[in-house]
């Protein structure tokens, strides 16, 4: 699968990384606990960032105007976002024009597990494969009159490919855990053991207070010793975009 980003003329500056999968919130929990719940780890990095190229400061007065968001931008900047719509809005533009393959969207939503005060990104699944439409990356005001900061190099938009229809060729279904005896056993066996060692966890001195947490999601292994199928990760690792040299089509080459 190809995922194309063209900047829309040579002066375009358009800086996209791998997300990473660590956080600042995560690193300044006690004892970084929040890194041991690897698919809050896998989504962190689910994906790439787009990076804002200046620092800038926007406030909405709680108005449903165009003019109800203000955008303050930094000294000799130009700042990549602006009010558009209305609504409380802010709205970036994405200077590039991004192509799939053929049936495959692009989810376009704010950085994963990473939370900003008074304001909300927006999500959108943009149909990537055939149009020459670009998009803009949108943020909601949740309250009035309050500074909101956007960092130079901060990231704004989050993005990841999909295969359309995917989610509508699934058939969801719902029965008791008991239609599975199987599985509803190895239920109650873990949901036993989470339970004594959450208990054991009060007791100084315990097995499980040295062990921290149970490490069987992390270790790819069941409470019974089964192993998890060999596509078992505890860490994401895209690649990141490079840079292709135009052809030179007066040249032929």
């Amino acid at each position: 699968m190809e995922l194309n980003c063209y900047l829309l003329d040579d002066q375009s500056r358009l800086e996209i990384r791998p997300a990473p999968s660590r956080r600042d919130w995560m690193d300044a929990a006690a004892q970084r606990a929040p890194y041991r719940c690897i698919p809050l780890v896998i989504a962190n990095g689910f994906g790439w960032e787009l990076l804002s190229p200046a620092g800038f400061t926007a406030i909405w007065n709680g108005g449903p105007g165009v003019d109800g968001v203000v955008v303050l931008e930094d000294p000799d900047t130009v700042a990549p976002a602006r009010s558009h719509f209305g609504s409380g809005i802010l709205t970036f533009h994405v200077p590039a024009l991004f192509r799939t393959d053929p049936g495959t969207d692009l989810v376009v939503q704010g950085p994963i597990n990473q939370p900003k005060d008074a304001i909300a990104p927006l999500t959108g699944i943009v149909e990537s494969d055939w149009g020459p439409f670009g998009f803009t990356m949108n943020w909601k005001f949740t309250r009035a009159k309050t500074a909101i900061r956007f960092r130079k190099g901060e990231p704004f938009c989050h993005i990841f490919p999909v295969r359309r229809g995917a989610l509508e060729a699934i058939e969801p279904k719902m029965q008791p855990i008991s239609t599975s005896p199987g599985l509803a056993a190895e239920y109650a066996e873990w949901h036993a053991s989470r339970q004594q060692f959450n208990a054991d966890l009060k007791q100084p001195g315990s097995l499980a207070r040295e062990q921290k947490w149970q490490k069987h999601y992390l270790r790819g292994v069941t409470p019974q010793g089964e192993r998890a199928p060999d596509s078992h990760r505890v860490k994401s690792g895209l690649k990141p975009f490079v840079a292709v040299t135009p052809v030179d089509s007066a040249s032929g080459e």
